[in-house]
């Protein structure tokens, strides 16, 4: 007969929450480093694309996204789990290629790149001994892309996707795309147009490419990381949810030196 391990203590649970506020704090904090680079904000960045990219970057995401969910899922049966470094290494040399050719090149990255963040995402939900072959669970992969995006940090947005439950039916999965899509079409024409800032060229692709890859993980990390907390502590998730989120909103308190 199998036994449950008991619930882990009110420490440990605090413990496991501080180290998650750690990581949504660094996922932040690398999308400033980039626009410090870039000397402008996510907005502008976007509105220097031609009309003509921007009037179809939502379609083009939406189908990019789908072919990722595929593609993502079949490349785990050729190469198991890989570690944060390599997924981070591999989006950076595509979006140094990506950058090296303006903006041609860069849409023509973009897929490729999408399937390589989704596929980083289901790596750190395995972490959590998540099995991204599961419904729910890619369903949860795909909700990872709902947050705001690292040039965006927003609070509130970029904690709304931990909250939002789907049910999973047959067509939900397309459904849940279909939302998610408008999402990160804004945080990935940001990506194109800071691949396309003159002079930076593959420099800028190389360096979107790393931050976007690291801030999805830090914040599947925080996805994840809160569902596992719940079912180690036997608590409704939305209660850890909400401790999650007054620790972000809480002042921190400086010591002073003496």
């Amino acid at each position: 007969m199998d036994y449950l391990d008991p619930p882990i203590d009110k420490a440990e649970v605090a413990l496991r929450l501080d180290a998650l506020v750690q990581r949504h704090a660094r996922a932040g904090n690398l999308g400033m480093q980039v626009l410090n680079v870039l000397g402008g904000r996510a907005e502008a960045l976007v509105e220097k694309l031609p009309d003509s990219v921007r009037d179809r970057l939502e379609g083009g995401t939406e189908q990019a996204l789908t072919m990722a969910m595929g593609a993502a899922q079949r490349s785990r049966g050729v190469v198991g789990g890989q570690p944060s470094w390599l997924n981070r290494a591999v989006t950076t040399a595509m979006g140094a290629a990506g950058g090296f050719g303006g903006l041609p090149s860069a849409l023509a990255e973009l897929p490729i790149t999408t399937t390589v963040l989704l596929r980083a995402i289901q790596d750190v939900a395995a972490e959590y001994d998540f099995d991204p072959a599961e419904e729910g669970v890619r369903f949860d992969c795909v909700q990872v892309f709902a947050a705001a995006g690292p040039l965006d940090h927003d609070d509130g947005a970029d904690l709304a996707f931990l909250t939002t439950r789907v049910a999973v039916t047959g067509k939900a999965m397309q459904a849940l795309i279909s939302r998610v899509a408008p999402r990160l079409s804004v945080v990935l024409g940001q990506k194109l147009a800071a691949q396309t800032v003159p002079i930076l060229g593959a420099a800028a692709g190389a360096a979107t490419n790393y931050v976007f890859t690291s801030y999805y993980q830090q914040m599947a990390h925080v996805h994840f990381g809160l569902r596992r907390l719940a079912m180690d502590a036997d608590m409704p998730h939305a209660e850890v949810v909400e401790k999650f989120r007054q620790r972000i909103a809480a002042p921190v308190v400086k010591t002073s030196k003496r």
